[in-house]
């Protein structure tokens, strides 16, 4: 399930919305005025004469909202110059976007980036999937696993692979393998039990990259996000920056941007898929001492020339 607000702009820009929603005054649906009664014939003298009640609408009828201060009240709701200047201030500066309508499902508003393609393609699902995977004409699965903390992880997609086809991920984590439970296992037990499966059909159920996180940002002006990148390392955050905003964190490797692995690539490769990802950039990470983990044993180079690098279908 996609996050509520995936970035701190976008909490900004609901809140926005939602004080707009609230200034807007209701809307008055005028009732018709009745017939005006028939008038009965008097009763005869012996009876006293009832009182008639008039009909007719009195001419100085109180009008329903005579004026805006009388309005300001209504139901809590606040329309003075002082409460609208406090919701615009939530707009940025000098800002001549039109902002988008959120729409509103059970009550909550979705954010504004929440159709970003780039935020689906790195989503990472709370439950598990089933994944059915073959081996290739060499007998090759084109995937690696690593044990770390009694759990089984991906620790190698190569590209063009069986794995890369159904969708495997470096960090994701694979529970069983045709039915038996992973835990506790080896690298070299999952590695001989990858090697004894059927070619035709290997079980695997996954969990997504429970040590990773995304981080949903905005570019400035500039067309920069906020941080600086050294050996796909984040080294340092730029202050008042999306990236500083939205809770980016330095001493963390970059796995993903926009959904695309970006392992073993050149720093430069990094900023160039960056530069082309548009406005919005969704960053997956994970903790270098346990990205440092993962990765332990393998060469950089196996990593630069083996690893799916494919944008991932949505």
């Amino acid at each position: 399930m996609a996050t509520l607000y995936p970035s701190l702009e976008d909490l900004r820009v609901d809140q926005v919305l939602k004080a707009q929603a609230n200034m807007a005054p209701p809307v008055l649906v005028s009732a018709p005025v009745p017939a005006p009664f028939s008038v009965l014939p008097p009763p005869p003298s012996s009876a006293p004469a009832p009182a008639l009640v008039s009909a007719s609408v009195p001419a100085a009828a109180p009008v329903l909202y005579p004026n805006l201060s009388e309005l300001n009240d209504y139901m809590g709701l606040s329309l003075s110059s002082e409460e609208v200047q406090k919701n615009l201030a939530l707009v940025p500066a000098g800002s001549n976007a039109v902002v988008p309508a959120v729409p509103v499902h059970g009550g909550m508003a979705a954010p504004v980036t929440g159709n970003n393609l780039g935020m689906r393609r790195a989503e990472i699902k709370p439950g598990l999937r089933e994944i059915h995977l073959c081996k290739d004409e060499r007998g090759k699965t084109g995937l690696r696993l690593r044990s770390i903390d009694k759990g089984m992880f991906v620790q190698l997609v190569k590209a063009n692979s069986p794995a890369a086809l159904v969708g495997l991920r470096f960090g994701d984590q694979v529970l069983q393998i045709d039915g038996k439970d992973c835990a506790g296992w080896s690298t070299d037990r999952a590695k001989k039990a990858l090697k004894k499966a059927s070619p035709e059909k290997i079980v695997m159920v996954v969990r997504d990259r429970p040590f990773q996180r995304t981080v949903t940002l905005h570019k400035d002006s500039t067309g920069h996000v906020g941080f600086v990148v050294k050996k796909g390392l984040i080294a340092s955050i730029v202050r008042g920056s999306s990236a500083a905003r939205n809770g980016l964190l330095t001493n963390h490797y970059i796995c993903e941007v926009n959904g695309q692995n970006v392992i073993g690539l050149r720093d430069r490769d990094i900023t160039d898929i960056l530069a082309n990802a548009g406005d919005i950039v969704t960053i997956t990470i994970i903790p270098a001492v346990i990205y440092e983990h993962m990765v332990k044993k393998l060469s950089p180079g196996l990593v630069k020339a083996s690893m799916d690098h494919s944008v991932p279908d949505v």
